[in-house]
């Protein structure tokens, strides 16, 4: 492979979960706010820190190649959950693009799964 097949897999990885580390970071600063709005959608608000962990956590695993197939997968998962259950809205052509949006994201993650991250990875230097 190389080099600008190896920057692209670390620049595809960083361009994935932009979305979702941003997302994590700001649920943080509007707390209250994310709760009631998951509790509006009859998500229990007591989730919350478990989606944060998972927007941020996955987030830097993939971009350091750590336990990649396993943090993509578990974010394919959640993008498809969170498409199936905020953005619904049949007839509403934003809330379908938004589905449509996340269902692309779980793509990109399943893609990793499949593939894993790539030479510059820290999966790539433990032998995985």
């Amino acid at each position: 492979m190389n080099s600008w097949q190896k920057s692209a897999d670390l620049a595809g990885r960083v361009l994935l979960v932009i979305l979702f580390l941003l997302a994590g970071i700001s649920k943080i600063g509007g707390y209250a706010g994310t709760q009631a709005y998951m509790q509006s959608a009859g998500v229990p608000g007591a989730l919350l820190p478990l989606v944060i962990l998972t927007e941020i956590g996955g987030s830097v695993l993939v971009v350091l190649g750590l336990w990649t197939r396993l943090a993509a997968f578990l974010l394919a998962g959640f993008s498809l959950l969170a498409g199936v259950i905020f953005h619904h809205g049949v007839g509403n052509e934003i809330q379908q693009l938004m589905l449509l949006k996340d269902i692309s994201i779980a793509g990109g993650f399943l893609v990793l799964v499949a593939h894993g991250a790539g030479p510059w990875s820290v999966d790539a230097r433990r032998g995985r």
